[in-house]
């Protein structure tokens, strides 16, 4: 035997809903609620503002542009903290860590109300809680006071209003609850004045969605830390003459941001187009209906809605006429609601009831839904009371849901700022070194700038994230391809990582209608051998049950209500006749007549010779109820005297209500055969009953439903797109969770969910419903559906108890199936079950659109990648929060939804799958390459520079020595000398060098090679003579050198001179600077100068007079093959005989 347990707990897991706790030294708006926010007052400090700029200007703007990033460093730099009422501005922080800054606004209200003051929250009572808000607004002999100003912020499209006696803001009210029922029923409109105070404290009754011009975009997009660094690298390598590469940058960036616009302008264009709506409306202003534009509308009017329908504005409570409403934007499904009034409090024998949203939303207008038809008794106008205008419609959370979503929780986002974050640990680091080695070798200050800036450059690659988009954007262009369209390409990587894929059913499983499979009736007890086709049925109960239990309306002439009760009353072949407006009375409406096609329905006041035995009048309707999963009617022969009362619902449900000696003794098998196929089966039941008219409009369903006589089954086929039962089982071949949210019953949702094979043949279902019972104490309850050997079994759980269900070893798979009803209560008493239900949850019912983002988000807060598949406005909320929305129609979803398929069917779903994944490994390879190629060529140029400054010390040691040789006063200090030489500016950078350092060294040492280790000898005494000079020369006594000798200007110098007027040799030595010759600085401990980059040349000609050949001064014959690279250094200068006639540029070259 497996055992499941559930623990049930009345604390709110806030864990789930993701709410941190409320610390008792903080403000917090909207506290315990899923918007809850912490608050912070600020007030504007001058001083601190005067310091802030002058450090924006000294950062040039960088501080303000840190700022605009960090609204939130505004505040802390500007302003000091302070109490809310002294507040000049506030800083909130939602339950997802998000920031946002509001300004305090005053507004002059010219001596608004304080009664309107308090709608701020309806729960507040005025007068120490002696009066309730509707109350106060409905006792005009109390005196009011009033007050010239407001002070209120706006927090995600809604209006904050301050409670001085609470001490903090509340959020703006209309009247949706804790209002009497008795306000609404003597509403009698507003005063002009009365219009005037709520107008301006309300705003105008619109849902405005700003198209951000193009400039503004550009300047937003310009402006993202991600472009500014990408611009501040563009012209760092500008500056540095790296031209192609900061070139392709750019341009990059260039289409990205236009794309960025021109995606955003699209989106916003249409979220406009689709939310953006006017008309005119009638209402009572100064006791007189006059018509206005809906913008001017203010919670309390008392509005007329025409009998032709219309397109709500607002939302409203009924009170007074009957209206068809299409709420398909709501639930997705196009099955007409009946809005009946709002009850009167002596009517439900209470008369200090207060209005609910959630109890009494039979009887609201809701903003966004369509009125189809009204219906009124005899004259009178059908009216409705204004609760909510603006964005605190249920439209408007609509929209808010779409412009302000949950931020989405994605790893690889996580993982790459992470890594950067490393990177610019290590660019930091590299840069303070950069800088400290260069400083230390005295390296000009722009240089340094521009090499440590390079450095970041390298290290941080600006070109990271246009790269991290190749995959997306081939990605993308496969999307096309497939007939799929992405809105938002960031989207397409988690596409890879998607672990549940939500389905709404209608439209998006399966198509828009069903079939009607065939009937089985019973007859003695046992099912009939022949199952009836729609052309061949029956007449009998089992007609009659067919015509008569549905909950059908004639809309301008045509049936409208149910799908499945549509196609089986059609089946049916009878026709249904509604009272006309002629026909109805005040106290009583004439009863819905349905009769065969035979029959003359011209009329409900015929003679008695007109009316034929098969007409039946349907007196009582008992709704359907997933809880209770049935539903009834008591109907009449017209002819007859006794009513019956004919039901219809689940088989398991049904034959639980019946006289078991009714139920034939294969019912389980016949029920199993079309289950496993996966057909939608009804039962049937009926029983006589004796009460007359008055007790048939009071009793309950629970003393008539009872006792039943099994009549039959009916079957439906809810036919599946041919696309989707294949699609499933890909998906779950992959192992990806697939759930069924809908807003369909649940039932129909079942029968979708095995047929599809989103549920196993052999799977159980368990059915979880939650309901108050009569003392008002929240109760789960557990039921078997489907059951194989026995009945219904049901597991009730109370709050506080453990429960236990127990499930065949042979059958340890199950799924659990919750109704939006059950989902919510759920949510607030039962907290700790819901993550339970989520991981085994399969199907989700009769689910309203805040409920299928909440299902969302519980998923995503158990660690699911989600991805949400709809095709109606209902789905928006939960497209829009999903990992990846894909919508299945251009309507109100694809505004919300990442994706957009012109093929309405899901196998799009395993197409964004497989090109999310690869594009996902595409981004990890080029990840891994940049990543790489980032830390490999920044320590690869790290190393480059210490080499460059430092370890070529020995380089030059080796130029030192070479230029040792070559100048005859080489005693002299070639520090000033290089120092001079590096202040000249007509020296060519490093880049036009002829030959590097390494090919000087390598033919002095094969010159020094040639010579071996031959002595030199002078061939005359003159030649020693020289040599001695040259060598006393060197090593002069003390103070026979002016110590201003290191300042001495070089010219030519020419070795057949006398050596002693060396000195004077040096002041006309010519140096040509034509090339870069830069010292950056010298070792203390030896005289070698430190030479970085320089371009030196020297030729030596021969003397005419001189009869040597090359051989004798060093000079190898090939040598002038290599520009006259000059005579090797020398133990002894060569004689007077050859001259060095001048430093050449062309001559040598030598590049550090």
């Amino acid at each position: 035997m497996f055992v499941f347990y559930f623990i049930t707990d009345v604390k709110i897991n806030q864990a789930i809903f993701g709410l941190p706790p409320m610390l008792p030294d903080r403000d917090y708006i909207n506290g315990n609620e899923e918007d809850q926010m912490e608050i912070i007052g600020y007030r504007l400090n001058k001083t601190k503002k005067f310091f802030y700029w002058i450090l924006t200007v000294l950062s040039l703007g960088f501080l303000h542009l840190f700022c605009y990033w960090l609204p939130r460093y505004y505040l802390y730099l500007t302003c000091d903290s302070c109490s809310l009422e002294e507040a000049e501005s506030v800083l909130l922080q939602d339950q997802y860590k998000q920031w946002f800054v509001a300004d305090v606004h005053i507004i002059a209200t010219d001596g608004v109300s304080t009664q309107l003051i308090k709608l701020a929250d309806a729960s507040f009572s005025i007068y120490k809680g002696k009066l309730s808000t509707a109350a106060y607004l409905q006792d005009t002999a109390m005196e009011q006071s009033h007050i010239q100003s407001v002070q209120f912020i706006v927090i995600k499209k809604l209006k904050y209003i301050w409670d001085s006696e609470l001490g903090n803001y509340r959020k703006l009210r209309g009247l949706e609850e804790d209002t009497s029922l008795i306000f609404f029923h003597d509403c009698k409109g507003l005063t002009s004045d009365e219009v005037i105070q709520r107008r301006n404290l309300y705003g105008e009754n619109t849902i405005p969605i700003h198209v951000t011009p193009i400039i503004v975009l550009l300047f937003k997009e310009i402006l993202s830390p991600f472009y500014v660094f990408q611009l501040f690298s563009i012209i760092l390598w500008m500056i540095d003459q790296y031209i192609y590469y900061a070139s392709s940058i750019l341009v990059i960036s260039v289409v990205s941001i236009s794309t960025a616009i021109y995606q955003t302008r699209k989106m916003q264009r249409a979220l406009r187009n689709t939310i953006h709506s006017s008309a005119i409306v009638t209402v009572c202003r100064d006791n007189n209906f006059i018509d206005i534009q809906s913008e001017d509308l203010v919670p309390g009017d008392l509005i007329e809605v025409p009998r032709s329908g219309c397109l709500m504005q607002c939302d409203a409570v009924l009170i007074s006429g009957n209206c068809i409403v299409n709420e398909s934007v709501l639930t997705g499904e196009s099955v007409p609601v009946l809005k009946t009034p709002l009850p009167y409090p002596t009517q439900t024998h209470n008369t200090n009831e207060k209005f609910k949203m959630d109890d009494h939303s039979r009887h609201v207008l809701f903003c966004g839904t369509r009125v189809i038809q009204t219906r009124y008794y005899e004259n009178q106008r059908v009216q409705a009371v204004i609760l909510r205008t603006g964005f605190s419609t249920t439209k408007g959370e609509l929209t808010r849901s779409i412009l302000f979503p949950k931020p989405i929780d994605i790893n690889l986002t996580k993982d790459t700022y992470v890594f950067i974050l490393i990177l610019s640990v290590l660019a930091l680091m590299e840069f303070i070194y950069t800088i400290v080695i260069m400083v230390q070798n005295g390296v000009h200050g722009g240089l340094i700038a521009i090499r440590a800036l390079d450095l970041i450059t390298i290290a941080i690659p600006p070109a990271l994230p246009a790269a991290l988009t190749v995959g997306t954007v081939f990605a993308q262009a496969r999307l096309k391809k497939a007939s799929v369209y992405c809105i938002s390409p960031s989207n397409i990587n988690i596409c890879g990582n998607l672990d549940v894929i939500c389905f709404d059913k209608t439209g998006t499983l399966t198509e828009d209608g069903l079939n009607l499979r065939c009937v089985v009736p019973c007859h003695n007890n046992v099912f009939s051998p022949e199952d009836f086709l729609e052309e061949s049925l029956p007449k009998g109960l089992m007609l009659h049950c067919m015509a008569t239990c549905h909950s059908l309306m004639v809309i301008n002439n045509e049936l409208s209500g149910d799908p499945i009760d549509l196609i089986m009353f059609q089946a049916s072949n009878w026709e249904l006749k509604e009272p006309g407006e002629e026909e109805t009375r005040f106290d009583m409406m004439a009863p819905t007549i349905v009769a065969p096609r035979s029959s003359p329905l011209n009329g409900i006041n015929r003679d008695s010779s007109e009316i034929s035995d098969q007409e039946i009048g349907i007196i009582r309707q008992f709704p359907f109820s997933s809880r209770l999963q049935r539903m009834s009617v008591i109907a009449r022969k017209i002819t007859a005297k006794n009513f019956e009362i004919y039901t219809k619902g689940s088989p398991e449900m049904v034959a639980s209500l019946c006289q078991p000696e009714t139920i034939p003794y294969n019912f389980q098998e016949v029920l199993i055969k079309f289950t496993k196929s996966g057909y939608r089966v009804l039962a049937f039941a009926y029983k006589p009953i004796k009460l007359n008219y008055m007790r048939v409009q009071r009793v309950t369903r629970e003393q008539v439903e009872k006792d039943l006589q099994f009549v039959g089954l009916i079957v439906f086929e809810n036919r599946l797109k041919d696309e989707t039962a294949p699609t499933i089982e890909v998906l779950n071949s992959a192992e990806i969770k697939t759930v069924m949210v809908t807003g369909d019953n649940m039932l129909t949702s079942l029968c979708v969910a095995r047929k599809c094979n989103m549920v196993d043949c052999n799977d159980q279902i368990i059915l979880v419903q939650a309901f108050k019972t009569a003392d008002d104490t929240p109760t789960l309850e557990f039921v078997y559906t489907e059951e194989k050997d026995r009945k219904v079994k049901e597991v009730t759980a109370t709050v506080g108890s453990t429960t236990s269900i127990h499930i065949d070893e042979d059958s340890q798979r199950f799924h659990f199936a919750v109704t939006g009803d059950s989902w919510s209560l759920i949510r607030d008493y039962f907290p700790d079950v819901l993550s339970k239900l989520v991981v085994r949850g399969k199907v989700f019912a009769r689910m309203a659109p805040k409920q299928k983002a909440q299902l969302v988000e519980v998923l995503q807060s158990l660690g699911y990648y989600v991805g949400m598949c709809g095709d109606g406005a209902n789905d928006c909320g939960a497209l829009k929060i999903a990992h990846a929305g894909i919508s299945l129609s251009e309507t109100e979803a694809s505004v919300a939804s990442a994706f957009t398929s012109k093929i309405p069917t899901i196998e799009c779903v395993p197409t964004v799958i497989k090109q999310g994944r690869a594009s996902l490994v595409t981004t990890f390879g080029i990840f891994k390459y940049m990543a790489c190629y980032s830390l490999i060529q920044s320590t690869s140029v790290l190393i480059l520079y210490k080499l460059f400054i430092v370890e070529n010390r020995f380089l030059c040691k080796k130029m030192h020595d070479l230029c040792e040789c070559l100048l005859p006063s080489s005693n002299c200090e070639y520090v000033a000398i290089e120092q001079e030489i590096a202040e000249q500016s007509n020296w060519p950078p490093i880049s036009e060098s002829k030959i590097s350092i390494a090919d000087i060294y390598s033919n002095r040492e094969s010159s020094m090679a040639r010579r071996g280790s031959e002595n030199l000898n002078f061939d005359s005494e003159e030649d020693q003579l020289n040599s001695s000079k040259i060598s006393e020369h060197k090593n002069p006594m003390p103070g026979e050198r002016d110590m201003d000798s290191s300042k001495t200007k070089l010219d030519d110098i020419h070795l057949d001179e006398e050596l002693p007027q060396a000195e004077e040799m040096n002041q006309n030595l010519l140096m040509n600077y034509d090339s870069e010759f830069s010292a950056v600085g010298e070792n203390p401990n030896d005289s070698t100068t430190i030479i970085t980059a320089a371009t030196v040349s020297a030729s030596f000609t021969p003397n005419t007079s001189d009869n040597r050949t090359s051989t004798d001064v060093g000079l190898a014959a090939d040598d002038t093959a290599m520009d006259n690279l000059g005579t090797p250094c020398l133990a002894t200068p060569p004689t007077n005989k050859y001259n060095v006639t001048k430093f050449n540029t062309s001559s040598l070259s030598v590049n550090l």
